[in-house]
């Protein structure tokens, strides 16, 4: 009886990641102000010295309708592509889209002073997840590539989807879901590539 509870109740790296930036998430909103000033991606802050905002900008949210439409993606992401998956390779996925999102903006947006949200990093856990997913299922992760790329695209052309700063609550900064998608389709295919 008990090994039947213990293996049903495993530890599962890819639902504690899911929980846990949930939960991180939810107590920064909580926090209020202060936790938001201190968090936030500043780039001033960031070349000053403060790199944790680098990873940290992207637990803190412009409001509750940004962090509830955030969170939601990241479980769909989690529902559609991780529930299964076993292993760590989802934290390196995550890291790494984040890290590129901040660096990104870093290096090639100095014009951006400040950004918030984990936009960024959903876009490098998709575009991480179709790397992957072309392996069995070339046809559905061709599709929705190109249903990415034209997404990235048109944001980089025409801005922000129309309505996405009105769900938001605030400015949309599209440079974010172009560095998190390249950062997690570069990740995953340099450890597809490494097996």
């Amino acid at each position: 009886m008990m090994s039947v509870i213990m293996r049903r109740y495993t530890f599962n790296p890819v639902l504690a990641l899911t929980a846990g930036i949930s939960a991180a998430a939810v107590l920064v909103a909580l926090a209020g102000a202060p936790a938001t000033l201190l968090l936030r991606y500043e780039r001033h802050a960031v070349l000053a010295g403060e790199v944790w905002r680098l990873l940290s900008a992207h637990l803190v949210h412009l409001g509750n309708g940004h962090l509830v439409m955030n969170l939601a993606a990241l479980w769909l992401i989690w529902a559609v592509f991780m529930r299964h998956s076993g292993g760590l390779r989802w934290w390196l996925y995550t890291l790494v889209s984040a890290l590129g999102v901040g660096l990104g903006l870093l290096t090639f947006s100095p014009g951006i002073q400040w950004y918030v949200g984990l936009s960024g990093v959903l876009h490098g856990l998709i575009a991480a997840a179709l790397i992957e997913e072309y392996r069995t299922a070339p046809l559905m992760a061709t599709g929705l590539g190109i249903g990415l790329a034209f997404k990235l695209g048109w944001e980089q052309f025409h801005g922000a989807l129309p309505s996405s700063e009105h769900l938001s609550g605030g400015p949309v900064i599209v440079d974010a879901h172009l560095y998190g998608a390249i950062a997690g389709m570069v990740i995953a295919a340099a450890r597809l590539r490494s097996e």
